[in-house]
């Protein structure tokens, strides 16, 4: 049995989406994993998913025209109702961006990139 529904990958580096999408499937921990490089496509396929579906999104900080925090505002705006569990997973080794991670009530954790099974086992 998986962990998640959904996994939803929010990040504007293909590559980054890319190694990320295999670590997840070979832990086989969701019946899908699905990759973005813009936030607002993420935020329109949110949108769609049935909101009893266990989603973890690991959301990356900085992405042009929508960046992570910007995409957090407008999901705390839009999806009140939802219990996804979101995880920044982020190169930036900011303790500012730690900080400012841990004001967003829906943000769980915050993840220095890049993903790694032990690193995922914290999510868990």
């Amino acid at each position: 049995m998986h962990s998640f529904y959904s996994i939803i990958l929010i990040d504007d580096d293909p590559i980054n989406n890319l190694i990320n999408k295999r670590l997840i499937s070979k832990m086989d921990l969701a019946d899908q994993v699905e990759e973005f490089l813009e936030a607002e496509k993420a935020l329109e396929r949110i949108e769609k998913l049935n909101i009893e579906e266990n989603t973890l999104i690991l959301l990356d900080i900085n992405m042009p025209v929508m960046n992570g925090w910007d995409f957090l505002n407008e999901y705390l705006k839009v999806f009140q109702s939802r219990k996804d569990r979101i995880v920044m997973l982020s190169s930036s080794i900011n303790f500012q961006d730690r900080q400012k991670a841990k004001q967003y009530s829906c943000v769980e954790g915050f993840i220095e990139k890049p993903l790694t099974p032990d690193k995922f086992k914290i999510i868990l």
